[in-house]
């Protein structure tokens, strides 16, 4: 048995094998570089920003799609552009990164949280039904870590209630539920285009809708509240609340040079994800995501989840938890975690400091009271106590380094004995 490289064993995985996302191509360079050539660097009409739209809408089947300049102001205009504002609720998952809440903030209207699926990590439709008040406008799934939600029960409350589907789709290009794309089954929708998405553009965003009306609003939200028509003069009158949410044409050119290879990026972190669950069923204290039927995730994130039943071990989840993450780290193993309480346990929500003296909670126009609190979420607790995500699960990284992560895997939870030896180890160093 080799000796954990934590205790001064040899490494897993070599110094410097693991690559950085995005994979970058003399295209992509070829691409932004462009943009130089053609003098137009910005604009909601630039070349780069009017293809990127059809090429985005026509990638996932829907009708409209606006370029951004972030995932949370795609999320922005995906809410405010239904009409949704001042005294209105929005259900929310209380698992999701706080800029999908803040979306709904960000129009004056409040979020109403509700726990995720028992074994999956979004939003549970079970449990939104008894969350929906005479005050509720819509339902804003999240399609978290590249898995979609399940969309079908979802729109049959929504088309019961009469209510609106925005979707969070922020990391979920590409995704399905029930054999249709995310962003093309809700209403409105939001994509980042952050550097770390499986589409990439460094930072920006895409709002996508099959609603006219809302993607007229969403186009003047994106720019000052004004109309804007392409090839006529300017009108400069605002019609409304806006912002400048534009993207400029280095971004636009650069994602649509990754756009061509998503599908193919995507089928890769499929591949890896498929062969690390696969072999994880086979490695007592450990296991991957859990998959429902019905929908086909693209793994923005792989999750790992923390089993030390299956090794015997009575210990303390986030003791044992740390302890092989410690482990699997010396090995060149990297794992992470980026939520580390249910989102209406973050300060904002708990304090209702919104805008400042508790605006958008006690407006006149609201009048509801209630509290915020992290422990009605159990499953959003336990779900972030016993998961963390496995780094690098995506190209340019290959195959080879999917086979050291497992054998890492084996080599770490094949000595339980030796993850007791770091809780102890930990234990001691606490009480200095």
């Amino acid at each position: 048995m080799k000796k954990l490289a934590v205790f001064g064993g040899p490494r897993t995985v070599p110094e410097g094998m693991v690559k950085s996302w995005p994979p970058l191509s003399k295209d992509d360079r070829k691409a932004v570089m462009s943009v130089f050539d053609s003098n137009i660097l910005h604009g909601t009409g630039a070349p780069n920003a009017v293809a990127l739209q059809k090429e985005f809408a026509a990638y996932i089947g829907c009708k409209y799609c606006l370029v951004t300049n972030s995932g949370t102001s795609a999320l922005h205009m995906a809410v405010a552009s239904l009409g949704i504002g001042p005294g209105d609720e929005v259900i929310v998952p209380a698992f999701t990164y706080w800029s999908t809440a803040a979306a709904v903030l960000h129009h004056n209207a409040i979020p109403i949280f509700v726990d995720i699926e028992p074994d999956a990590f979004c939003i549970d439709p079970k449990l939104i039904e008894p969350a929906i008040t005479k005050r509720t406008k819509a339902i804003l799934p999240v399609h978290i870590h590249g898995m979609p939600c399940n969309m079908g029960p979802i729109m049959k409350l929504a088309k019961k209630h009469k209510l609106l589907v925005i979707g969070d789709a922020c990391q979920a290009h590409g995704a399905k539920s029930d054999g249709k794309m995310v962003g093309n089954i809700e209403d409105t929708c939001g994509f980042s285009t952050n550097r770390s998405k499986n589409l990439s553009s460094g930072e920006g965003g895409l709002f996508t809708t099959n609603n006219e009306n809302a993607y007229r609003v969403a186009s003047m939200l994106r720019e000052f509240g004004e109309v804007v028509v392409h090839g006529e003069d300017r009108e400069y009158n605002a019609y409304g609340m806006g912002w400048m949410y534009r993207a400029h044409e280095f971004v636009n050119a650069f994602c649509r040079s990754q756009l061509k290879h998503l599908p193919e990026n995507n089928a890769k972190r499929k591949e890896f994800a498929e062969f690390l669950t696969a072999s994880l069923d086979d490695i007592p204290g450990l296991k991957g995501p859990y998959t429902p039927p019905r929908r086909e995730p693209v793994y923005f994130s792989y999750i790992v989840r923390f089993c030390p039943d299956e090794l015997g071990l009575d210990v303390p989840m986030g003791k044992y938890k740390a302890a092989v993450q410690k482990a699997l780290a010396a090995e060149g193993i990297g794992t992470g975690q980026w939520q580390r309480v249910p989102v209406p346990a973050q300060s904002v929500f708990k304090d209702m400091q919104g805008y400042g003296k508790g605006c958008p909670w006690n407006c006149k126009h609201y009048g509801r009271k209630f509290k915020y609190r992290g422990e009605d979420y159990p499953r959003t607790i336990k779900f972030i106590a016993e998961h963390a995500y496995l780094s690098a699960v995506h190209p340019p990284n290959t195959m080879k380094l999917m086979k050291l992560y497992v054998e890492g895997f084996k080599k770490v939870m094949s000595q339980p004995e030796a993850i007791l030896k770091l809780i102890a180890e930990a234990d001691k160093q606490a009480k200095k």
